[in-house]
């Protein structure tokens, strides 16, 4: 028959004392503070981490004259010969040195008939002259009639796209049929307000030239 034995009150001490005074070792990991046991690496000081954050930002180095990333001077000459080549050709007219807006044989066809004829709107920056003249003179007489005459200057103008308008499209009907005429108006229009040689390309006709 099993003889179940009650341990005393200094039995029971002592065991305690054992539990309190017997330590875990302890691990690696929770040694570590968490920061640094999440990271695996040491948290850097407050000074170290301000000192990387402003650190300077450097690019990369500038290539030298004639390096990578420079021209040299027979680039840049060929370059400036490419330039007054396609200028001149431009100014001639030929299709492949033409801007976008400039191309196609409507275009031609409307730059032909403004630049064959000499029309209201072809004054319109020489009365802008006159005008800003008389408004700096600060005569009270001339700025009288400064206000009505630009008014007239813009009558004329819108007159004058109407009647190009009308021209043109019968034109292109006559001439090239099924040409796309959009912006036509518009286009010839301002190529009428500049002064005739400051337009690009080039007039190729005279006024009273036929063509």
């Amino acid at each position: 028959m099993p003889v179940f034995r009650r341990r005393s009150a200094g039995a029971t001490g002592e065991t305690a004392h054992d539990a309190e005074g017997t330590q875990k070792p302890e691990t690696p990991a929770e040694t570590r503070p968490p920061a640094e046991a999440g990271k695996g690496r040491p948290t850097p000081k407050r000074s170290e981490a301000e000192k990387r954050r402003y650190q300077p930002i450097t690019g990369p180095a500038r290539a030298g004259r004639g390096g990578a990333g420079g021209r040299t001077p027979e680039t840049r000459t060929r370059d400036r010969t490419e330039r007054a080549r396609r200028y001149d050709a431009m100014k001639r007219g030929e299709e492949w040195a033409l801007n976008p807006r400039d191309r196609g044989p409507v275009r031609g066809l409307a730059r032909d008939y403004v630049d064959s004829r000499r029309r209201p709107s072809e004054y319109y920056m020489y009365v802008l002259v006159l005008l800003l003249v008389a408004l700096l003179s600060r005569s009270k007489t001339l700025n009288t009639y400064v206000s009505p005459f630009v008014l007239v200057l813009i009558v004329v103008v819108a007159i004058d796209g109407i009647l190009m308008r009308r021209s043109l499209k019968r034109l292109v009907a006559e001439r090239l049929p099924g040409g796309d005429t959009k912006g036509l108006t518009v286009y010839a229009l301002m190529r009428a307000l500049q002064i005739r040689r400051f337009r690009m390309p080039a007039p190729r006709l005279h006024p009273g030239d036929k063509f």
